[in-house]
């Protein structure tokens, strides 16, 4: 009986035990582990984390870049019936304190270089060297039998928009998704999953590693993504799948020198998120030669719910189609359903703990204010078309109130991103005792390419309605983010409101 990651790891020891689970591109060379080596090491760390107290229903913080001993650790919490809490590396002191207080964790498992972080957050919890886990674990006792926890997993909020909130995710969730993205990719033990996006996410964990698990195949991982590396390592890594999200995609297509030898790889397609435009999607199919997939989700949906076929129906501005079993609707502020064309909340419907977040950990009120009388708040503004494709259309808080208009900063944005000078753009709107709100457009350019404000501007004139022009655009070299390429449209704001009380409102 399959309950866990856990159980499909070993099912798949037991069947195929020098089946390949592992190849990690590291830093010091390449490190392989089949499925029975990695339940092994799963079974070994789970032991030093009961010798150290930890036991079914625990907390386990855990700290570390992309590394083959992070997954020691995911899987080991799974043996233990333990809750693993897996959280950003880049994390400040400030941060991993909430973390650690949230989650009422009772140990971390840290890279050595994020031990002082967590010690000067967390003061006398016991700090695990994740450097040590090889060498400390091979005394260990063996763990106790193994008992599927409730709570599998608390991944945090990225809290760009409110202090972050630790999002439950239990074993059924953790089955259901990887089921689904298996079945809808036609995912298969001879496939391989390039993971260049960090562990701690939802994307890696629930796409492409539990994918991995219910197919019997294997991942590649590399510690970071490199814009110039990922074309060698969609070569000789030898994947057949990838996941990136946009930011990423367009990094790559501006740094790296287009290669012949770039579609001299076995990648049958490519997952995205979040806005690509034709043109940049047409460059990256013809340079590596496979399909760019777009889907939709959360971390706490679980499941995408929305997904790309991949026959002809597939488009690259759209977020796709419902997954067989998932149910979606797109309301007005009243709750009731727009027609097509109309954008409206996104929400999705499910049973929670299986299909969808049980909720938000510790917090029961945030929780209450996710679902709508059974349906997940998503908090997304999307459209649908008549054929029931789904297109983002914004945040619900990013839109821009000028004057009694409403403006979808996503629309600002691909106007932007289809000058020939612009990389990528944020559009964010800001007070304005006049109108409102202004909107105010952040702008990166291509290598070698000038625009000044006033051409961008006068570009969206042209193609905009007069109330969606920007007032200001401000070129920068680089847009603030989150680790996994989420743009930080609060620090944008931040940094707006700051520039404007040196320099005074603007007129």
């Amino acid at each position: 009986m399959i309950h866990d990651a856990y159980d499909l790891l070993t099912a798949t020891a037991t069947a195929r035990p020098e089946a390949p689970f592992l190849l990690f591109d590291g830093d010091d060379g390449p490190v392989r582990i089949g499925y029975a080596e990695q339940v092994r090491r799963a079974d070994a760390t789970a032991g030093l984390l009961a010798g150290l107290g930890v036991g079914a229903g625990d907390r386990v913080h855990l700290i570390t870049a992309n590394r083959p001993e992070f997954l020691d650790v995911w899987f080991g919490c799974a043996r233990l019936g333990a809750v693993v809490v897996p959280v950003n590396p880049l994390s400040t002191t400030a941060e991993v304190a909430h973390q650690l207080t949230d989650s009422h964790a009772t140990l971390s498992v840290a890279d050595p270089q994020l031990r002082a972080t967590v010690v000067a957050a967390a003061g006398d919890l016991p700090v695990l060297d994740a450097d040590e886990l090889p060498a400390r674990r091979a005394d260990a006792p063996p763990p106790p039998p193994h008992r599927p926890a409730a709570t599998a997993a608390i991944m945090f909020t990225s809290g760009t928009t409110s202090a972050p909130k630790g999002v439950q995710v239990t074993p059924a969730n953790y089955l259901r998704v990887g089921r689904a993205v298996a079945a809808h990719l036609g995912v298969t033990a001879e496939d391989r999953w390039l993971v260049t996006l960090p562990l701690f996410h939802g994307n890696a964990q629930y796409y492409c590693l539990m994918s991995a698990l219910v197919a019997g195949g294997s991942i590649a991982l590399t510690p970071r993504f490199s814009a110039t590396g990922w074309p060698r390592q969609a070569r000789v890594l030898e994947p057949t799948l990838a996941s990136l999200f946009a930011a990423p995609i367009r990094m790559l297509l501006a740094r790296s020198e287009p290669d012949p030898a770039d579609t001299a790889n076995a990648l049958r397609l490519v997952l995205f998120a979040q806005n690509l435009s034709g043109s940049q999607a047409a460059a990256f199919e013809a340079r590596f030669g496979a399909p760019l997939v777009q889907l939709y989700g959360m971390t706490e949906t679980v499941v995408p719910p929305l997904v790309n076929p991949l026959d002809e129906r597939r488009r690259w501005d759209s977020i796709g189609l419902p997954l067989p079993g998932v149910q979606v609707r797109v309301v007005d502020a009243d709750g009731a359903p727009v027609p097509p064309g109309t954008p409206g909340e996104l929400q999705i419907g499910g049973t929670p703990g299986v299909d969808l977040t049980p909720g938000y950990d510790g917090r029961p009120d945030a929780t209450a204010a996710l679902f709508d009388d059974g349906w997940l708040r998503t908090g997304d503004l999307v459209r649908l078309d008549d054929a029931g494709r789904a297109y983002f259309v914004d945040r619900a808080g990013d839109l821009v109130k000028r004057a009694g208009e409403n403006v979808s900063t996503g629309e600002v944005e691909q106007v932007l991103g289809g000058h020939p000078a612009v990389l990528e753009s944020a559009v964010h709107g800001m007070p304005d005792p006049v109108y409102d709100e202004i909107v105010v457009a952040h702008v990166v350019l291509r290598d070698g390419h000038e625009a000044g404000p006033e051409e961008l501007i006068a570009w969206c004139r042209e193609r905009l309605s007069r109330f969606k022009v920007p007032e200001r655009v401000l070129v920068r070299s680089e847009l603030p983010r989150t680790t996994i390429g989420k743009i930080r449209k609060d620090v944008l704001r931040a940094e707006f409101t700051e520039q404007q009380h040196e320099e005074g409102p603007v007129r």
